[in-house]
């Protein structure tokens, strides 16, 4: 029987499921294709991406001189658009005038959020204090042009919380938390205060440690949730071990995933996450 080979996998023509995946809409909400991991066929991943029916990739950067590489390729790419920001493991190698440049970028055209920053505690690359400063630094200035924030956490969910919490007693929270790894307590908690939810690659892993995780993000309400692929990091199942860089044509994989975890079809996962991406970046 014939076959179209999509992410890796092969479908019959015959079942329509092919052709079905690949028209279907999908927003990879957090990728890093401005690292040097895309550069030798960075052209390639983007027509991938388009094949598999991504319609727009947020490139997130991680530091000054990766927001000028994110908007150099979302001027390049119609598809991709840019996120500027220092991402909490970065703070520390901040440049004088670092910050002076994300706060002049944030009003490029093709920049549709701030971000990642965030905080960390599972590597000790920046002390914790100046993550917190850095990280307040971005949630005021999102409402100057009223960008959403790209959040990033890593075993520091008390302490986000904390600031986020601040942060939403002086004025509304619009932004996403990225890669979410948190408990449901957590995720319960930053949809009240106004975020969004994302899930990448760790919720397709099926081993006993993800469990958890996986119940989380079959709960998050329907609004609030979003799917990304964090390029060239958490390649999703089933090509764990099989490839070493991710891209964000798997978005779709992560999209199978939490169709099936919820219960509903691709077709309604990804037009719902979609319309949530259109709205909180584009709308």
């Amino acid at each position: 029987m014939p076959t179209n080979r999509i992410r890796g996998h092969q479908y019959p023509t015959t079942s329509g499921l092919a052709q079905l995946i690949s028209a279907l809409p999908y927003i990879d909400t957090h990728a890093h294709i401005e690292l040097e991991e895309f550069d030798a066929d960075r052209d390639a991943v983007v027509a991938r991406a388009r094949h598999a029916g991504v319609e727009a990739v947020l490139c997130v950067a991680v530091s000054a001189d990766s927001s000028r590489a994110a908007i150099a390729l979302a001027e390049r790419y119609p598809e991709i658009h840019a996120a500027v920001g220092i991402q909490p493991n970065c703070c520390a190698e901040a440049a004088q005038g670092d910050w002076e440049r994300i706060v002049a970028m944030a009003d490029h055209r093709r920049v549709v959020a701030l971000g990642e920053t965030g905080l960390d505690r599972y590597w000790d690359f920046t002390p914790l204090e100046v993550q917190r400063d850095y990280f307040d630094r971005h949630l005021r200035l999102a409402r100057q042009p009223g960008l959403p924030v790209v959040i990033h956490c890593r075993e520091a969910e008390a302490d986000l919380m904390a600031m986020l919490r601040e942060a939403a007693a002086r004025e509304p929270l619009r932004g996403v938390v990225h890669a979410f790894s948190g408990d449901a307590a957590t995720a319960a908690e930053c949809v009240e205060l106004g975020l969004h939810v994302s899930f990448a690659g760790m919720v397709t892993y099926r081993n006993k440690k993800f469990r958890r995780l996986r119940d989380v993000a079959g709960a998050i309400p329907a609004d609030r949730l979003l799917i990304e692929t964090d390029s060239p990091y958490l390649v999703p199942h089933p090509l764990r071990g099989k490839q070493k860089r991710n891209e964000p044509a798997n978005v779709t994989l992560v999209a199978e995933c939490l169709a099936e975890l919820r219960g509903v079809s691709v077709e309604e996962l990804s037009e719902q996450t979609t319309a949530n991406a259109r709205r909180l970046f584009f709308g």
